[in-house]
């Protein structure tokens, strides 16, 4: 081989091994949400209409639990310690997911309001505004108790309060923990036993609200 072409063939494979020890093109996270919901119109009922109801935003008082991530605990190691999964996120920040499941719940045996809508009701029409219902998420984690056993833990604290013209009553208050079993241990099954700790979480609070005596 002549050198010219010696050389050049040394400068292609040189640059083809440099390219070869480049990094990977870092890959996006994925993202979750609870799932699409009902995905057909729910059949009338024969039992009443329940009273409407205001639901107002879902608080968290700040920490890890405000963005996207998708978190974890190991409770076997350091159960104090809150871990993001890295290719792994929500599609909004959990709080917004807990309230719009709870609203989309609760809608399909009453008419549920915001706040600010029920305070534009009253004022239009000269109604009783409804009962206001306050949400509090305190934990919303997959929960590892073992490498290969875990759960996806949530506790939240409900308070439904009445609205009356000297302010704000206090009606009820309720502390809720569920968890699910995780079908794996990894971020997807995290995902899913969060959604059905949420979801039975949120048939709890239905029935409770229905337990507190009618005005």
């Amino acid at each position: 081989m002549k050198p010219v072409h010696l050389f050049t063939s040394l400068c292609v494979a040189a640059a083809l091994a440099g390219c070869s020890a480049l990094p990977d093109k870092p890959t996006r996270a994925l993202m979750y949400d609870f799932g699409p919901g009902p995905l057909a119109t729910q059949p009338t009922t024969r039992q009443a209409s329940l009273p409407p109801l205001a639901i107002d935003d879902v608080s968290t008082y700040g920490g890890a639990i405000e963005n996207m991530s998708v978190l974890y605990r190991l409770a076997y190691s350091d159960e104090q310690q809150l871990r993001p999964y890295s290719q792994a996120r929500w599609s909004m920040p959990p709080a917004q997911l807990v309230r719009q499941r709870l609203r989309e719940q609760l809608s399909q045996r009453r008419t549920v309001f915001t706040p600010g809508e029920s305070a534009a009701l009253n004022r239009s029409q000269n109604a009783v505004l409804p009962r206001v219902l306050k949400i509090e998420l305190q934990e919303f984690s997959h929960l590892f108790t073992a490498p290969q056993t875990s759960v996806g833990l949530i506790r939240m604290r409900a308070t439904l309060i009445d609205v009356t013209p000297a302010g704000e009553k206090l009606l009820a208050q309720r502390s809720v923990i569920v968890q699910r079993p995780a079908s794996s241990a990894d971020a997807p099954g995290g995902v899913r036993a969060l959604t059905a700790a949420t979801d039975a979480a949120i048939e709890e609070i239905d029935q409770w609200l229905q337990q507190v005596p009618a005005r």
